[in-house]
């Protein structure tokens, strides 16, 4: 089966579990668990030992609940159902359940999409409305900055206003940048010459300080289709949030692995797409992390906890990610860094992560 079954007795005992139970809550399945107590086979997945236990308690049980294992990065949606023998009476209870993570994000992607369709013409308009301005402006402070040469405060006034102007229309470019369509120049890509190049122009563009980079690189990775230049953004972005994170102090590791993914069957049209061949890249901070109520906002654009940030570096991460059929994940939490998971198709044309 490709669902999860748990079923318990009265006394809390498991009656079975099947294998897909243990694979999705990443419990190890014990020798002999029949006749084991469930909370105690099950401690380390607390909310699913007080789902199932109120199944004994409630009148109405849950069709089509969620549960999210945080620690797992997974949605489960399940449902309740009570044994009753002979005589009606309640002898036991059982979970069906079923991993809902690829379907969450599916439509986490979706609705980011709409979003991202909306705020892009917004943009575009007021982008291309301020870029003229914001050129005068530069101009003419230049200029005048020329004939008043003997006076020193009107100089530093001038220059301030020419580097005010800059900066604006910096910000401007990259809106534009966001909101025009992405054109991928498709070619066999190295990732692991794309994460070197990574590391050296995100060190061009902030201070690395004191900060360690470790890769952890197998030499065997396959080629993928991708735009080597925007797959080098998407990776100097990262890392430079991660230098800007730690201000010169801490570890950076990034790491790759090769995976197949396999996907639901609900989705696939042909047997032959259910398995996907990826490549997984981790960029992982021991940095302060990222407070989980701002953790679903990261990949908003105009969203910034910077002073001086634009809000668009990981929104224009994500939309090339996409462009090229992957995925971006966060994990994070206060203290205990962070990390970006980019995971990538290695041929092109695959729809599994759209």
């Amino acid at each position: 089966m490709r669902n999860g079954v748990i079923a318990i007795h009265r006394d809390g005992t498991i009656a079975l579990a099947n294998d897909e139970a243990y694979r999705i809550f990443a419990i190890p399945r014990p020798a002999d668990e029949t006749r084991r107590a469930f909370n105690e086979v099950f401690r380390d997945r607390p909310d699913v030992v007080r789902a199932l236990s109120a199944a004994f308690e409630m009148t109405t049980l849950p069709n089509r609940a969620e549960l999210r294992l945080r620690d797992l990065d997974r949605v489960i949606g399940y449902t309740l159902s009570q044994v009753r023998d002979d005589q009606g009476c309640v002898v036991g209870a059982v979970m069906y359940f079923k991993d809902l993570t690829l379907v969450e994000q599916a439509e986490e992607r979706e609705r980011l999409r709409d979003r991202l369709a909306s705020l892009g013409e917004m943009a575009a308009g007021i982008a291309h409305e301020l870029k003229n301005p914001l050129a005068g402006i530069e101009v003419m402070a230049g200029l005048l900055r020329r004939q008043v040469t003997d006076l020193p405060d009107a100089q530093t006034l001038l220059a301030d206003i020419i580097s005010e102007a800059k900066l604006a229309n910096a910000i401007v470019v990259e809106m534009l940048e966001f909101v025009r369509p992405i054109r991928l120049q498709m070619e066999q890509t190295d990732v692991r010459e794309v994460l070197h190049q990574s590391v050296t122009l995100a060190e061009s563009k902030v201070r690395r300080g004191d900060v360690a980079v470790v890769l952890n690189l197998p030499p065997s990775l396959p080629l993928v289709d991708g735009d080597q230049h925007q797959l080098c953004q998407v990776f100097t972005n990262l890392l430079t949030n991660a230098f800007e994170a730690l201000d010169g102090r801490g570890h950076i590791t990034i790491s790759a692995v090769v995976e197949e993914v396999t996907q639901d069957p609900a989705f696939v049209v042909d047997a032959s797409d259910a398995r996907t061949r990826t490549i997984t890249v981790d960029v992982t901070d021991d940095g302060p992390g990222v407070p989980p109520d701002l953790s679903d906002r990261i990949f908003d654009p105009f969203f910034t906890t910077k002073p001086q940030g634009s809000g668009l570096g990981l929104a224009i991460v994500r939309k090339i990610v996409d462009a090229h059929d992957g995925r971006i994940d966060l994990s994070s939490a206060p203290g205990h860094g962070t990390r970006f998971r980019v995971t990538l198709p290695v041929s092109s044309g695959s729809s599994w992560f759209k």
